[in-house]
């Protein structure tokens, strides 16, 4: 049994006429009787009364008739949805990303790709590169971008990598208070000197910025610890203290102003992973261009940010 039999079937049983129904179908009648023939055989029964100029279903073909009828429907509702996700009607993205990114790069390229794209459903997972890491070997989360400071995170699984900017860790301020630097860059210990800000332990930008300071046997002066990624750009914007931050964060928020680090510079990888063993979907495939897209404009629009594409 096959769907064309079914659909022969349905249009005799509709038109009364086989001649007819092969007319409507483009089918020659031959054809069409074969099919029936065939499905006949198939059922081991007979679907249709046939008489001189009079076709009648049979209790069978009365019975297989309703049935017919879904199917088809089905069949049709099943080639328009996915008619729709390949078109991106519809479709999901579950997508990963570290905090710095979500108030950055990742606003901007879900703006644009919701924008083009409002039938799909999308997911954001916040959290730090080792999490996303697990959560995309558990199918979790279909792409993920992930931040490598000290090497990518480890993974016991196929990942692929695509590494779309190097960005600089940069000291900023508020924009309303006097600069804390006359020059465009500044030292570590010039930092450490100066009212710091410091993120909560959990995130990896945190033990980075900790582990230069112990190589340089500098003490920074903390006025403040522990806080999320919204709040320490909050309390900068005030004038509390400053913060080691990625270049990115700086993005649209003209109360803060920034100074590169020199002796040493702090940089870390944004990248872009997904399983090697899973094809993305079109909607997955979609949000990437868009990603790659937003980081390739991103970096054209700060010095502190490389594109790798």
């Amino acid at each position: 049994m096959n769907l064309e039999q079914l659909r022969g079937f349905v249009e005799v049983a509709r038109l009364g006429h086989f001649t007819r129904a092969s007319e409507h179908l483009h089918l020659a009648q031959p054809s069409l009787s074969r099919q029936i023939s065939t499905l006949e055989r198939e059922l081991g029964a007979e679907l249709f009364h046939r008489a001189r100029g009079h076709i009648a279903l049979t209790a069978a073909g009365e019975t297989l008739l309703p049935r017919a009828q879904r199917m088809l429907a089905e069949a049709d509702a099943i080639r328009d949805e996915m008619g729709e996700l390949a078109g991106l009607r519809r479709g999901r993205v579950r997508l990963g990303a570290p905090p710095t990114l979500c108030i950055s790069l990742v606003a901007e390229a879900i703006s644009v790709f919701h924008s083009s794209h409002p039938g799909v459903d999308l997911h954001l997972t916040e959290s730090g590169s080792r999490r996303l890491v697990e959560q995309l070997a558990v199918g979790a989360v279909d792409i993920a971008l992930i931040t490598e400071s000290d090497g990518p995170p480890p993974s016991g699984f196929s990942l692929t990598r695509m590494p779309l900017l190097a960005e600089e860790l940069v000291v900023i301020s508020a924009a309303t208070e006097p600069p804390v630097s006359t020059m465009p860059a500044m030292s570590l210990a010039h930092l450490a000197t100066l009212p710091l800000i410091a993120l909560d332990e959990t995130y990896e930008l945190r033990a980075t910025t900790d582990a230069a300071f112990r190589a340089e046997g500098l003490v920074p002066t903390h006025v403040l610890e522990g806080a999320e990624m919204d709040a320490v750009l909050r309390f900068v914007e005030r004038g509390v203290g400053v913060a080691v931050v990625p270049a990115m964060v700086l993005l649209d928020r003209p109360a803060l102003r920034s100074v590169r680090l020199t002796h040493p510079m702090m940089t870390r990888t944004v990248s872009l992973a997904h399983r090697a063993d899973v094809t993305p979907a079109v909607a997955v495939a979609a949000i990437r261009e868009v990603i790659v897209a937003t980081a390739a404009e991103v970096a054209r629009r700060d010095p502190a940010i490389t594109s790798l594409l």
